[in-house]
């Protein structure tokens, strides 16, 4: 499992669209942490555990990956 150290300021939403790419993972960062669960603003120096998720594939490719011409 990972870590993140937090920066003043932090949610939960950001951290999750820094370390996932998504907000739409803060549950899983919540569920990790659950000792910070009603933390809304982290201060600095926080350090969370960041759980490996399975990311879906895209199904939809781009025109110049579908062999298209």
């Amino acid at each position: 499992m990972r870590e993140y150290i937090t920066v003043q300021g932090d949610t939960w939403d950001i951290i999750a669209l820094k370390v996932y790419g998504s907000e739409m993972y803060m549950t899983k960062l919540i569920e990790a942490n659950p000792e910070h669960r009603e933390t809304v603003f982290f201060s600095a120096n926080v350090k969370l555990k960041v759980p490996e998720i399975e990311t879906p594939i895209p199904t939809t490719l781009p025109p110049w990956k579908r062999g298209e011409e």
